[in-house]
Formats: structure tokens, C-alpha cells, sequence
């Protein structure tokens, strides 16, 4: 059975969203990082940086939350959560899905210390152009591939839920919030949400 390593109140949530919306059978194995327990020896081996989330499926083991939606929608592709290999919105797919940790947390990271980074050196450009690229992209909707929900806007989700609605990190825009609205409304995030409050 798969296990997902997770803390309340983290960055678990996007793991708990992709597995409930997944609705495959999986076991949560709390990992409170109040206390330390993402640094015992047992959960570096899943996940070297002693962050959560990690997983276990059966010999495979990794940590990262984008990762861990790769890896759900590929080994599990009756979730239906990734175009196919062979399907032309797999490029747009896996850009969009890599977009929160490459970009997204990033830009938060530069709004919250004040970093200056030139755009020219950030893999991220900067957090004004993170923000208008994804708004623009938004704007297409209801998903970020059009009309398929995919893992890619569980992590996009996750990112814009944490940066508008919860810590208010970033100013709301139309295009956000009506996404947001969406993501919110699905099933799994609310169970996702209910679990990951503790």
C-alpha cells in the first residue's frame, strides 16, 4: 500500500489533494515536524532534505511534492491525472506541474525576504513576471490544460492557495481567485483540507 509521510499544517497538503483525488488506497503516516521526526534516520532514507511530504510504494520511495504528483500519475495513469506520454498536452502538462516548485515558490520566497535577484540570473525571472505568466495562463481555464484537471493544478493549486488565501503573500487577482474558487470546490481538496488541518 502506499504511504504517505506528512505534517499537519505543511506542505503536505498537495500530496494529500493528489492521493484523495487519485482515490487510490493509501495509509498517512504522520511525520511531526514540531518535533523533529523528518530528521530520524528512517524518513531521510524516503527523503533526504527531512521534508515533508515523502512516499513509500512498495520499493520506491521519494520525497517532493511535484515529484510525488509525477510519479502517482504515471505509475497510476487510471487516475487520470497526467496526459500521456504520446499526447501533445503532456509538454504543457509537465510545464505547468514543475511551474509552482521552480517558479512559484521561488517568487514567495523573494516576496518574503526582499531579496533583490536580478531577473537576468533567477531561474524564476522575478515575481512580478511569475505571477503575470500564470495569470495570463488563468485566464484560458477552467484548468491550466483547458477542460482536463490534471496534477499539474493541484500543485499550481496548492501554491496559489497558500500565496493569496492563506498567507496573503500575494495581492488576489481576478483570474486567481476564480481558480481557487475551482480548486477549492472539488471534493478531494476539502477532504484534503480537513485531513492536513490535523
Amino acid at each position: 500500500m502506499i504511504q504517505l509521510y506528512w505534517s499537519p499544517r505543511s506542505r503536505s497538503f498537495s500530496a494529500i489533494w493528489l492521493l484523495e483525488e487519485a482515490g487510490l488506497p493509501y495509509e498517512r503516516v504522520l511525520t511531526d515536524i514540531t518535533t523533529g521526526a523528518q530528521k530520524a534516520p528512517e524518513y531521510l532514507a524516503i527523503n533526504p532534505m527531512g521534508k515533508v511530504p515523502g512516499l513509500k510504494d512498495g520499493d520506491a520511495a521519494l520525497g517532493e511534492a511535484a515529484a510525488i504528483c509525477a510519479y502517482i500519475a504515471d505509475r497510476y495513469p487510471e487516475t487520470d491525472l497526467a496526459p500521456a506520454a504520446t499526447d501533445p498536452l503532456r509538454a504543457r502538462y509537465l510545464q505547468w506541474l514543475f511551474f509552482s516548485p521552480s517558479c512559484i515558490e521561488p517568487a514567495l520566497i523573494q516576496l518574503f525576504t526582499k531579496l533583490e535577484v536580478p531577473s537576468s540570473t533567477a531561474s524564476w525571472g522575478s515575481a512580478t513576471q511569475t505571477f503575470d505568466v500564470l495569470d495570463a495562463a488563468l485566464q484560458k481555464g477552467p484548468w491550466i490544460l483547458g477542460e482536463k484537471f490534471s496534477a499539474a493544478d493541484i500543485m499550481l493549486g496548492s501554491g496559489l492557495n497558500f500565496a493569496v488565501r492563506m498567507f496573503k503573500m500575494v495581492p488576489p487577482r481576478p483570474s486567481f481567485d476564480a481558480y481557487i474558487d475551482r480548486c477549492a470546490a472539488r471534493p478531494a481538496f476539502q477532504r484534503a483540507e480537513k485531513i492536513a488541518a490535523g
